[in-house]
């Protein structure tokens, strides 16, 4: 089996890495610079391999889809601009637009360039790893570039699971958790937990759920 992650060289996305690679996939472990990705994937093990990745670069998109020749497991984690210090009122757009170019247009795109790659795989999986602050039914004010720019990525995820059913690939949004990383800052839960919740995702079986919110493999709302 072959994973692609995305922003996998720190935080959760390295560690979702890192337990795939234990259980036996090969796992492309991308980030923005070579030199990132090459060292995450020494840190990841024998059987990641580092890819430069901008998933905001529609040409480093196209190269990446080029050179695959097989994928099964796309991880949609890379993620951008907690805005803890702006409300929705008085946003910077600017900061909204930033941020939903990598949060959302992003992973659209790459799914749209892998999808050939996907549907050729006995067992496709994708997960776009989102958060609790993207759930409509808990939104409050706050964090408006990072909780709408999710928000849209569940919505891609319902659009995609349909679409995609046919094809037999499982489409889920993952929340993670508050998780101790940079961006989740200190005093949340051990990254590995928070990597456990997106790698259920990324290994369900070929009768698993899709179209669905989950965190530790419990349901969300939307």
């Amino acid at each position: 089996m072959i994973a692609l992650v995305t922003g996998a060289n720190r935080g959760i996305g390295r560690e979702v890495a890192r337990q795939l690679a234990a259980a036996g996939h090969t796992v492309l472990v991308t980030a923005r610079s070579a030199e990132a990705a090459a060292e995450a994937a020494r840190s990841v093990g024998p059987n990641a391999r580092p890819l430069r990745l901008d998933v905001t670069s529609g040409a480093d998109i196209a190269e990446a889809a080029r050179d695959l020749e097989a994928l099964d497991v796309l991880v949609n984690n890379a993620a951008i601009t907690y805005d803890t210090w702006q409300h929705a009122a008085t946003a910077d757009l600017d900061v909204v637009r930033k941020a939903a170019e990598t949060n959302l247009y992003g992973p659209w795109r790459l799914i749209q360039a892998l999808l050939p790659l996907l549907r050729a795989s006995p067992h496709p999986r994708i997960v776009n790893v989102s958060s609790e602050a993207a759930s409509l039914t808990g939104m409050g004010g706050g964090t408006p570039a990072y909780s709408a720019s999710k928000a849209a990525l569940n919505a891609l995820t319902r659009m995609l699971a349909a679409e995609l059913r046919a094809d037999r690939i499982l489409v889920n949004s993952v929340c993670p958790g508050w998780v101790a990383t940079d961006m989740g800052g200190p005093g949340g839960r051990p990254v590995t937990e928070g990597a456990a919740s997106v790698v259920w995702a990324a290994t369900l079986p070929d009768n698993g759920p899709t179209g669905g919110f989950f965190r530790d493999g419990q349901p969300l709302p939307w």
